[in-house]
């Protein structure tokens, strides 16, 4: 039977404790069996969507040890907001219903990596790339110049987090139903050295 939360918070304490899994090299061995397979050919019923990193490293449905139809995943380099991620996300929250809305970044990204050069040292990239980067650059203007390479790079994989949920909050569909408290937005940054999500803290209220 598949996982239905109570609440966003308790979908929240579910991404959790399936990373805690990851971590500790135990995960659930959910046989996928023929019941399961035509349960999820009636309908879908995620209880979180996830717009993460395009990244291969960082598989949402791994690192949260989540099972078939348990998550909404959206990814695109740098996980970026654009009209197509935006009407994907629209699609989740006015027909899916999921209660738990998660911007997933990771460390060492190459996209903020790209975007930092681009901000700093002037560097240009191929036209689709640097298209891109654009959506980007505006979440970073507050990474100053000259810092340690990593230190940088730390901040503005945060920032870029951030810049992305300050996107999704600013739509009148996202004012309305955190209005009516049936959404919860949270932001994250994967350690890909530990494989530990860290949950940004007041991740719901970006700065």
């Amino acid at each position: 039977m598949a996982y239905r939360p109570a609440s966003a918070h308790d979908a929240l304490q579910h991404l959790i404790e399936g990373n805690a899994r990851f971590l500790a090299g135990n995960p659930r061995l959910d046989i996928v069996c023929r019941e399961k397979l035509s349960e999820l050919a009636q309908a879908q019923r995620p209880y979180a969507t996830i717009l993460g990193c395009s990244d291969s490293r960082v598989p949402p449905e791994i690192v949260f040890d989540a099972d078939l139809g348990d998550l909404f995943v959206i990814r695109v380099a740098g996980n970026v907001v654009s009209a197509e991620v935006l009407g994907s996300l629209q699609y989740a929250a006015l027909h899916l219903e999921t209660p738990l809305f998660v911007v997933l970044g990771h460390e060492g990204c190459g996209a903020v990596a790209a975007a930092l050069d681009a901000i700093h040292r002037g560097q240009r990239h191929a036209s689709r790339i640097q298209a891109l980067l654009d959506g980007v650059i505006p979440g970073l203007d507050a990474i100053e110049a000259g810092l340690d390479p990593d230190v940088e790079l730390q901040r503005g994989v945060e920032a870029n987090v951030r810049w992305s949920m300050r996107q999704l909050l600013e739509t009148p569909e996202a004012k309305m139903r955190a209005a009516e408290g049936k959404i919860k937005l949270v932001g994250a940054v994967y350690e890909i050295d530990s494989g530990r999500v860290r949950f940004l803290p007041d991740a719901d209220a970006p700065r």
